[in-house]
This record gives C-alpha cells, structure tokens and sequence, in this order.
C-alpha cells in the first residue's frame, strides 16, 4: 500500500478504536508504531517506540504540566474552594440569580489556579449545589451553571490543555497561557448575562437571597487573596517577562504549598492525596504526549497533512469559509470524542492548514478551547454533565443537558465574537515581554 492508503486507514483504526473507549495514549502508540512499521519497517518503527518515551518525558518545557496540576490540587484539597465561594456569594449572592452567578465567578477564579475543566468541575458541584438546593435555586439552573463554570477551566490560565496545544504546535506556552484570559472574562460575562436574563423571565427559579453587610463583604477579601497572589505571581511573572512557564509553574506550586502550610489548611493525608493525584493526572498527559508523538511522525511520513494543505489551498474558497468547515467539523467530532483525543487526531493535519490559511497560532488555540467547551456540555459524550450527574444523583442528566442549552447559546456567541474579532485573543499577547 501507498503511505496515503496507509495513513488514512491509520486515522480511521484511531477514531475506531477512540469510539470503542481504548485509552487515548495506547490507541495512538499503537496505530503510530503500526503505521511507522508498514511505512518504514520495524527496525524504524521500533527505534522510535524505544526513544521517544525518555525524549519526551525528560523535555523541560513539559515540566510546566505538573507544575500547574501540583498549585490546583494543593489549594483544592486545603479547601480554599469554599471560602472563595463564600467570598464571592458576599459581594453579588442577593441579587437576581445571584448565587447562580456566584458560581460562575468562583469557577472563574478557582480556575485561575486549576487548569482543569474537571477539577473546576466536580469542586464547584460539590459546594455550590448543596448552596443553591437550600434557597430552592432551580435544578436545572443550578446544574447548568456548574457545568458552565467548570468549562473555564481550560480556558483561563494556566491552562493544561493550552499548554499540550503548546507542545504539539511548538507555539509559545507563555502566549498561549495569556491568550485565554480575555476569552475566559468574556466568556463568564456572557454567561452571567444569560442568567440575568433567565431570572428576569421566570423570577421564581432563583429565589432572592439575604443581601450581607458591608462589614462581612470586606471580611470575605480575606478570602480571595491567595488565589489573587498566586495568580499575579504565575500568570503575572510570564507576562512581565520575569519567568518562563516552567518557572512561573514552579513558583506558583511552591506558593501554594507555603500559603496551606502557613494557613494549616492541609493535613498530612490531604498532602498525599495532592501527591498522588497530580502523579497520576501528569502521567496520563505525559503517555498521551508520548503517543501523540509517534502518531505524528507516521501521520507525517503518510504525506497525507501536505497533500490535504495542497488540496485545501487549491480550492477557491476564502479563508473564512475553510474556517467554518473546520470548526463545524471539530463540533461534529466533540460530540463524540475526548477533547484530548481531538487534539491529537487533528492537530497534525489542521495546524499547518490554519497558518498556511493565514490565521495567528496562538488565536487558533483559544478558539479550539471554545469549540471543545461546546462539546463537554453536550450529548452523547458531554463529560461535565456526566461529573455533575454524578454528584447530584438525584437530579437526571437528561434535565441537566436541557438546562445547559442557553449557555451553549452564550458559548456560541463567545466563539462568533472571538473569530470576527481576533484581536480578543491576540492583543494581550502581543503586548507582552
């Protein structure tokens, strides 16, 4: 067989063996080593499964990975998830859908130190339904804007998945990071714009709750400045030019370790489970890492990303049209796969058509995120739907994908604004040192 025969029936193994549920990283090492030995040989393809494991895991721009996962667990253990939700439900918790948007604003802040949509997830599910069942908050309202919340995760910095995009574009990670701070502030905007209007129309399913004093407001900042501090330190420090990611990573763990220790906010067994956790997630992202190199490299040797770049650019479409087809695609393939598992599958063969269509890297990364977010809040995979089920198991998932629909809405319009108008994305990046 030709290596485009090979390389298109290596995607379609793939994307079989994705739907049948097989791990992401072993699904990729497999058909890469496979289609790296029908091209090359075994000798090739075996030289590349014994090499690029240590290449991988010993690359320095990786060690950002469980840097940031450390800074997110040790604060999500310590409980400092709460009290910035008692924080924020002080300052707008008795206005209309207050306690609504209360969780969104937590997830946007919890998220500034997590990179994980389903960290953000399962914490904001465990502490702010029980909140919002007491003041009768309705379910499908209150279950809808966990599920939205939690989706900024990934989108806010430091970002995870924005970093394994850095990785497998070569794109800077400390642009990428920046990026998707004015995506995510806008994207909670919407969101809690949508909620206004929601309880404007049917005032009955968020019951007002007591307005706090201003004594107990002020008291609450006490509450926000350790996820603030670490913020400014990390976030802060790569776009002042003061740390690399790796470094900003390393700061931010080392701070948040220091502020649960100065606050004896984390016990000795919670000290482990932190250990353990980020242990276990980095290892997962490091074998996808490591299999989504050795898919690549077939992927490449298959010529099928330059013969589909050829193609493209031969068309007589313009470049927003070409656009639309990917992003139309890549909410077709949400619908049923991972958004890691898109990552790898698509990037090799989209990334180098997206820059050679003229459009910025850095931008293309933010605007994947959103796509991805539609399809974590949406049937049949919808991941954070199936997380929040699982904590409220009293409420169907069925009643929770209906709630989320007017937020899909607001995720939608968020991704139109930031393809018409780049300039969301980029210009905090270009700004920086």
């Amino acid at each position: 067989m030709s290596p485009e025969i090979i390389g298109i029936v290596g995607i379609i193994a793939l994307l079989v063996l994705f739907m049948l549920r097989v791990p992401v990283a072993f699904s990729l090492i497999l058909v890469g080593v496979l289609g790296l030995a029908l091209i090359r040989g075994w000798d090739s393809a075996l030289v590349q499964l014994g090499t690029t494991p240590f290449s991988t895991a010993s690359s320095y721009s990786l060690s950002v990975i469980p840097m940031f996962i450390l800074m997110g667990m040790f604060l999500s253990y310590s409980g400092f998830g709460r009290d910035l939700y008692t924080a924020v439900d002080a300052w707008i918790g008795h206005i209309k859908g207050g306690l609504a948007m209360t969780t969104i604003g937590t997830s946007a802040l919890f998220s500034a130190i997590s990179g994980s949509v389903n960290a953000t997830t399962a914490t904001m599910a465990r502490i702010s339904l029980p909140e919002m069942k007491k003041y009768r908050y309705d379910d499908a309202l209150s279950t809808s804007c966990v599920a939205a919340g939690g989706t900024l995760g990934i989108l806010i910095p430091p970002s995870v998945i924005l970093v394994l995009y850095g990785i497998l574009t070569m794109e800077p990670i400390g642009k990428l990071l920046i990026a998707g701070l004015v995506p995510g502030i806008l994207q909670m905007t919407l969101f809690m714009l949508m909620i206004y209007v929601l309880v404007w129309r049917k005032p009955g399913i968020a019951p007002v709750t007591e307005k706090k004093s201003f004594t107990v407001k002020i008291r609450t900042l006490a509450y926000i400045w350790p996820f603030v501090l670490l913020f400014a330190l990390s976030i802060g420090g790569i776009y002042f030019g003061y740390f690399t990611p790796t470094e900003a990573g390393g700061v931010g763990a080392f701070g948040a370790f220091l502020l649960t220790v100065i606050t004896r906010r984390l016990s000795f067994e919670d000290f482990k489970k932190s250990l353990s956790e980020t242990t276990r997630l980095t290892a997962a992202i490091f074998f996808i890492i490591i299999g989504a190199d050795i898919f690549s490299k077939f992927l490449a040797l298959s010529t099928i990303p330059v013969k589909i770049t050829q193609f493209v650019s031969g068309l007589a479409l313009p470049a927003m049209a070409i656009l639309a087809l990917i992003l139309v695609v890549y909410v077709i393939l949400g619908l049923f796969l991972e958004g890691i598992a898109i990552f790898v599958l698509t990037l090799p063969v989209v990334y180098p058509l997206i820059t050679m269509l003229g459009f910025d890297g850095v931008w293309f990364g933010v605007v994947m995120i959103l796509v991805m977010n539609i399809g974590l809040l949406t049937p049949p995979m919808g991941l954070s739907i199936y997380i929040i089920s699982g904590v409220a198991k009293d409420i169907p998932a069925q009643r929770i994908f209906k709630g989320v629909i007017p937020m899909l809405f607001m995720m939608i319009l968020c991704l139109v604004l930031i393809v018409v108008f780049p300039s969301i994305v980029t210009f905090l990046p270009d700004l920086m040192r």
